[in-house]
């Protein structure tokens, strides 16, 4: 054997060693699992169609108008209450601009299983609706003892779909006012319209978070318009996609009014 090689074999072997130890410590870090959910944008819906075989709005006791354009709520979607994402899943979503890493405690109560976080879900959904539906008859002036509405939008849970359901309970009653028929008397003027945000019975818009992934769920499902809580503007800034108008409301008359002066071209459209 060569002397150069007897004198290499051993000083590569310490080599090897010495990465062995810089190299394990990352291997373990980045399978390590971590306290955190990670966020994703996640489906949109039209309230003013159907969703998995059946009718998001459903009206009886008053007669209800054909709808053109849409109006979609919109959804994010994050880690399971009992999952713990790894360093790397955290490392790549980190650096994924349509994904968000928070403290799990941040979406989840300690110790919440996933039914736990259904049930959750499906009851704040369910007061969603309820508003929404006052919300929608307050503004038309209209008595819940006369009509009816039922809302329906299977595995989908929380309360920031009650402006959009409001509105879509609105367009299918009365559009725009106008009694023109089509795009013409709709309150989306024919576009595609997403947006978020809770609502009260008195017409009320609250903030819901996770606007700046719900931007991206409505630009996936072509929207170009997006309502969003006038105090979440800052958030819905944040990397908002391509062509996507911003427009900020406070109060369910806000957000009608906006919609109003985008299709008319009169009087000036908010924005973020």
């Amino acid at each position: 054997m060569s002397p150069y090689l007897s004198w290499l074999a051993p000083r590569w072997s310490r080599l090897a060693l010495c990465g062995a130890f810089v190299v394990a410590p990352i291997v373990v870090a980045t399978t390590v699992h971590l306290p955190y959910a990670v966020l994703e944008p996640g489906i949109s819906v039209n309230t003013l169609a159907s969703f998995q075989g059946a009718e998001v709005i459903t009206i009886t006791g008053h007669p209800t108008r054909q709808t053109d354009g849409q109006l979609r709520m919109v959804t994010i979607s994050a880690t399971l209450p009992n999952y713990s994402p790894s360093l790397s899943e955290i490392a790549q979503a980190w650096f994924d601009p349509t994904k968000a890493v928070v403290p799990r405690g941040a979406v989840y109560a300690p110790g919440q299983s996933v039914s736990q976080v259904n049930a959750t879900n499906q009851q704040q959904m369910n007061q969603s609706q309820q508003a929404a539906t006052m919300a929608a008859l307050n503004y038309l002036d209209l008595s819940p003892d006369k009509v009816k509405v039922s809302l329906k939008l299977a595995d989908v849970g929380g309360p920031s779909a009650g402006l959009m359901f409001t509105l879509g309970i609105i367009d299918e009653l009365h559009g725009n006012g106008s009694g023109k028929p089509g795009a013409a008397g709709d309150l989306t003027g024919g576009r595609n319209i997403a947006g978020t945000g809770e609502i009260t019975d008195s017409g009320d818009v609250g903030a819901v978070g996770g606007v700046a992934l719900k931007t991206h769920a409505a630009a996936a499902d072509g929207a170009t318009v997006f309502l969003v809580p006038t105090s979440e503007c800052g958030d819905a800034k944040v990397n908002t996609p391509k062509g996507m108008q911003l427009i900020p409301v406070n109060t369910l008359d806000q957000a009608i009014q906006s919609l109003e002066a985008l299709e008319t071209g009169s009087g000036s459209v908010p924005h973020c």
